[in-house]
């Protein structure tokens, strides 16, 4: 009785198509599959961000990239900027037919750039497949203010034992 809630949420989500969703207008896709058992396992409308590669964001030690899904945009369509601290990709085409009838999309995406990343070295590229790539590297850590101690070996031990009950104690300096 308690699953009842849940189901019914799925099946009520599944009837209202959002338009946040990454995979709106692309189709049924999964939606009209056979479920199987694992499916009962998770909500559905978590399923497709298993396999989603619509943005992916990396930053670690060596740099910024980010991957982008483009592929319904051709090269010319698209346009990549960087303004302040901020990476803005940019993509749109006017009204072209597909499979289910006529068609326009039209997004703009914004990054925050850390700020240890090279603004000057951003670059970005465009697979085969349709996925845009943006490279940040990071800039090279400074070294401030450092200077090299030289270390004089003094030739005496630091703790000496003493001669009346065998405890070590400090040597004078």
């Amino acid at each position: 009785m308690s699953l009842l809630p849940l189901l019914l949420s799925e099946l009520e989500d599944t009837r209202r198509p959002s338009i946040y969703d990454p995979y709106y207008g692309l189709g049924l896709g999964d939606l009209l599959a056979v479920p199987a058992r694992s499916g009962y396992l998770r909500p559905w409308r978590l399923a497709p961000h298993n396999d989603s590669g619509i943005s992916n964001i990396q930053n670690d030690k060596k740099e910024f990239k980010v991957n982008l899904d483009v592929q319904q945009f051709k090269p010319e369509e698209i346009n990549v900027k960087t303004a302040g601290d901020y990476i803005t990709v940019e993509a749109k085409h006017e009204e072209r037919s597909d499979e289910h009838g006529f068609v326009s999309r039209q997004f703009t995406r914004r990054y925050l750039v850390p700020q240890d990343v090279n603004k000057d070295a951003i670059t970005s590229t465009l697979s085969s497949d349709g996925v845009l790539t943006i490279h940040a590297p990071k800039k090279a850590i400074a070294a401030k203010d450092e200077r090299n101690i030289s270390i004089t070996q003094t030739n005496k031990p630091a703790l000496k034992q003493g001669k009346k009950d065998g405890k070590p104690e400090k040597m004078e300096t």
